[in-house]
């Protein structure tokens, strides 16, 4: 499998192949080699059916019977590659030769990759494009970048200081304590302090333990398995207890969830209903959805565990196998291999569900989470010891 963009006679080329086929997008328009004007390219495929945007003249190519999932387990190259011979044969047009111009914004699916000395794996022959101290975005939130003798300064809009324009106003005598985030509120010329776990009150310095976690719709727990490398991930295991009365919401990611082809077990509800997707590959995604009425929402506690034994899913509602399913009969992919990841309540602060999840589910949890268990470990997992934010003592009362 493959996926190539490349500049063809002036063309931009988009060409990709899934397994069977390949598909190739070409340009209306050819790139002008004059050096002074930046062009702005969209190019990926929704399953097979691909596209290709250069400039806002966007070409789609209609999707036909066939493979829809890109399976390539390489690294990404971009502008060239360590070795030719890497250039699948049907990638390109002619022989393969390396880029020679400016590439910036560099975004992969809602990512964008961070072209510095030190994030990429490995690279060679690149230089700075813009050619002075300012650089690209050296000055965030709009502002203005002026070279100097000793380097360069920022002219910041009117309600963001700092060097590089990268603080709020309204955070620059910020009280929120420790490993908080400070939210600038321009409305209110105030702000917000969101507290890192372990930590409560208006300024974040109220320590605090707790063995139940309430969710207040913008907190999340990030738990890190130290077991992964020691899992069967043919035969993966999660249990918990929540409690709610919202009738949408992630409870559990499991997974990185940094790009559209991890592996992810998810649990939350929706349209008032559990709902249980699971992805062992090719991004085959199931959602298994409890069809009966359900009490989810009712602010009770409710126990849910799900099981995967290879493409075979179990859900207990309450002690109750509410759900038993194949999600794979060819047994093409039968680990789940979620990275050690486990993602409560939601994302990172920015992250929205919606977005992550592509859809599968709305919106972060609200409520309450204990007695978490992954696999047949003995013990449960300390909540407590992992990240997170917003993260509220949900020992007592509501």
């Amino acid at each position: 499998d493959f996926l190539c963009i490349s500049l063809v006679n002036g063309f931009i080329q988009l060409r990709y192949n899934l397994g069977d086929k390949t598909v190739i997008l070409q340009t209306f328009q050819k790139v002008h080699a004059n050096g002074n004007t930046w062009h702005s390219l969209k190019a990926g495929r929704a399953g097979n059916e691909g596209y290709l945007d250069l400039d806002g003249i966007n070409i789609t190519q209609k999707a036909s019977p066939g493979m829809n999932a890109l399976d390539t387990h390489t690294d990404f190259f971009v502008g060239g590659v360590s070795s030719l011979n890497l250039v699948n044969a049907m990638a390109v047009e002619n022989e393969p030769t390396s880029f020679t111009g400016c590439i910036r914004e560099i975004v992969i699916n809602n990512r964008e990759l961070k072209l510095t000395v030190t994030d990429p794996k490995d690279g060679a022959n690149v230089g700075d494009c813009d050619g002075t101290v300012c650089g690209y975005t050296v000055c965030k939130n709009n502002g203005t970048c002026q070279v100097e003798n000793s380097g360069f300064s920022c002219s910041c809009p009117q309600e963001w200081i700092g060097s590089t324009c990268e603080q709020s106003i309204h955070c620059s005598q910020n009280r929120c304590g420790s490993q908080a985030l400070c939210i600038p509120q321009p409305t209110s010329f105030s702000y917000t302090c969101v507290c890192a776990l372990g930590w409560s009150g208006k300024y974040c310095d109220s320590k605090i333990k707790f063995f139940i976690a309430k969710f207040v719709g913008n907190s999340y727990i990030k738990y890190t398995d130290p077991y992964y490398g020691k899992r069967d991930l043919q035969h993966s295991r999660i249990s918990l207890n929540f409690t709610t009365n919202q009738t949408e919401g992630l409870i559990v990611w499991m997974g990185k969830s940094e790009d559209e082809d991890n592996d992810f077990l998810a649990i939350g509800l929706a349209n008032g209903t559990l709902k249980v997707v699971i992805n062992v590959g090719e991004r085959i995604s199931v959602p298994l959805i409890h069809s009966k009425y359900s009490t989810c929402c009712d602010e009770r506690w409710h126990f849910v565990t799900v099981v995967q034994n290879q493409t075979c899913i179990k859900v207990y509602l309450d002690e109750e196998l509410i759900l038993f399913e194949d999600i794979d009969p060819q047994r093409k992919y039968t680990a789940l291999n979620y990275g050690g990841i486990c993602y409560f309540g939601g994302f990172e602060i920015g992250r929205k569900v919606n977005i992550v999840t592509t859809g599968l589910f709305q919106k972060a949890f609200v409520g309450k989470i204990k007695d978490v268990v992954l696999f047949q470990d003995s013990k449960k997992i300390q909540l407590m010891k992992a990240e997170g934010y917003n993260i509220y003592n949900g020992n007592y009362g509501n």
